[in-house]
């Protein structure tokens, strides 16, 4: 006959199960005022390529619990960040296609500049 203390010891370890089996996901948006908004940036998680993305745009991802890459490109710049996953986790990125100090002064003097991306993760 099971007591008390025995079926507290089997909800604690459903509980644990349960939480080990919750979805994981990563969002990524790209919506920062410092964005340039012009061009794509293209987005690749672990190896596959999973969105090509405008201003104001965002894209989410289930993901296995473990170790991921999440790489973007602006087809001249790119970054690549590497995080872990755990059960349950929601992970945001924020990227942005930005100028840099030398974007303006070359756009004014032969007509395009360089732009640069930044990913951060904000959540």
């Amino acid at each position: 006959m099971k007591g008390v203390l025995d079926e507290l010891v089997d909800d604690i370890e459903y509980w644990e199960r349960l939480y080990e089996r919750l979805p994981a996901s990563v969002t990524v948006v790209r919506q920062n005022a410092d964005d340039i908004k012009q061009r794509q940036m293209i987005v690749w998680l672990d190896g596959e390529r999973i969105a090509t993305m405008m201003f104001g745009e965002e894209v989410t991802r289930d993901l296995e619990v473990g170790r991921h890459r999440l790489r973007v490109s602006n087809t001249l710049f790119w970054k690549t960040v590497e995080f872990d996953v755990k059960s349950g986790d929601q992970i945001r990125f924020e990227i942005i296609n930005r100028a840099g100090r030398i974007t303006y002064p070359m756009l004014a003097f032969i007509g395009v500049g360089p732009l640069y991306v930044t990913v951060r993760r904000v959540a």
